[in-house]
């Protein structure tokens, strides 16, 4: 949210809690409204980059859990952020459960990274659950592919807004939303309703949309789907073995946009399993074979934010994540 955080946090820690203020004042609505949560996004973000909790309205006791650790207030990314990333950022904000969603960039350490946000409000507007992701950005993956160029800007659809006549309520895109772990769990792209242009990125890497697949995705004798639901369905996806800690926890009627966090665990032990092609091929994938051949066990916590649009199926998936010791605790454990 780097044109929100260059007004200063101060600014902005006292637009938001004046936004939460108003709205708590009308009858039966909520703590923090729409605009009072983008705002409180906005200041959240600007205090990381400014280094400085002060103002922040946390709760007495609230948890902070960053990359699966629980850390204190002030500690973590409020001292590692150098400085705001690129212009890339989209914010969930659902007056509803009162929780606020957002992935952006920052500088962190003098490197580009990319970060998830869950921030849960109690009855009175403040934090009462902060949960911070990140991942660090470079200018080309280990996959051939640069994660850097598609997390300059959001794409057209994570930012623009579905017409009020077409909006899903903010119950059905939360229940869209659990929808995709169903479908990768089972391997069942129907599961999912997924538009033919839907296309996802993750830490700035496209790993499913229209057209061909490029550099280690791409197999050129016996290519797999590339759309999101084909993919899916192709079975390509089976070694992962557990999806965890799932929580659809924001969704805005307005822009169409629901954010999750989940728990991939991949003990990487799994049989030879098929792999259906477009063109009807099957062939079997081994544990030890191309690119799991130097992979060990590993987890991986992550966040997803859907776009849902007018016709509600879901156009854009943003995903990021990080990579962390297999059987890792979540951080949320009591």
């Amino acid at each position: 949210m780097k044109n929100v955080a260059k007004l200063g946090s101060a600014l902005l820690l006292t637009t938001a809690l004046a936004a939460c203020g108003d709205a708590a004042t009308e009858a039966e609505g909520p703590a923090c409204d729409r605009a009072c949560l983008i705002d409180l996004a906005g200041a959240y973000v600007a205090g990381l980059e400014s280094n400085s909790a002060e103002g922040v309205p946390f709760a007495e006791g609230a948890k902070v859990v960053e990359n699966i650790t629980p850390i204190a207030v002030g500690e973590g990314l409020w001292t590692d952020i150098t400085g705001p990333g690129t212009d890339f950022s989209v914010v969930v904000p659902d007056e509803v459960r009162q929780s606020i969603g957002w992935i952006g960039m920052v500088e962190r350490q003098g490197e580009n990274t990319v970060v998830a946000l869950r921030l849960q409000l109690d009855g009175d507007g403040n934090i009462s659950e902060a949960e911070h992701l990140y991942a660090g950005v470079s200018e080309e993956s280990q996959f051939g592919t640069s994660q850097l160029a598609n997390l300059q800007t959001p794409r057209e659809g994570l930012v623009s807004e579905v017409p009020e006549a077409d909006r899903k309520t903010e119950e059905e895109l939360i229940a869209i939303g659990a929808t995709y772990y169903d479908a990768l769990d089972d391997n069942d792209g129907s599961l999912m309703p997924f538009a033919p242009d839907c296309q996802r990125h993750e830490n700035g890497i496209e790993t499913a949309g229209p057209g061909e697949a490029s550099g280690t995705f791409a197999n050129a004798e016996h290519p797999v789907a590339r759309d999101c639901a084909g993919q899916l369905t192709s079975n390509t996806m089976a070694y992962i073995t557990t999806i965890e800690n799932r929580r659809v926890f924001a969704a805005d009627p307005v822009t169409g946009l629901v954010m999750g966090l989940s728990h991939f665990r991949h003990p990487m032990d799994f049989e030879p399993y098929p792999v259906t092609a477009i063109d009807g091929t099957v062939t079997m994938r081994s544990a030890d074979e191309g690119m799991f051949g130097d992979l060990g066990p590993f987890d991986l916590p992550a966040a997803h934010i859907f776009k849902v649009g007018a016709d509600g199926l879901v156009h854009e998936i943003e995903a990021m994540g990080f990579t962390t010791d297999y059987n890792a605790p979540t951080g949320w454990e009591e």
